[in-house]
């Protein structure tokens, strides 16, 4: 279930919410029971390795650079 990080306007605290997607955008009190909350965006940090080559020094043909394609 996804989380979301909420903060409360009146005490300032910072929160986080497990919810349902479809329950994302409802209303959350926080800990000290004020309701005057906001969602706050978060970014989503995702792990792995690339499986792409890295680009190589030097052009090496093909591709487009400087909005011009190079041949």
């Amino acid at each position: 279930m996804p989380r979301y990080e909420y903060r409360c306007r009146t005490c300032g605290d910072t929160f986080e919410l497990s919810r349902p997607m479809a329950e994302s955008a409802a209303p959350a009190a926080c800990p000290a029971g004020h309701d005057d909350t906001v969602k706050l965006l978060s970014t989503v940090a995702v792990g792995g390795s690339a499986s792409a080559p890295a680009p190589q020094a030097g052009g090496g043909g093909g591709g487009c650079c400087g909005g011009g394609c190079c041949g």
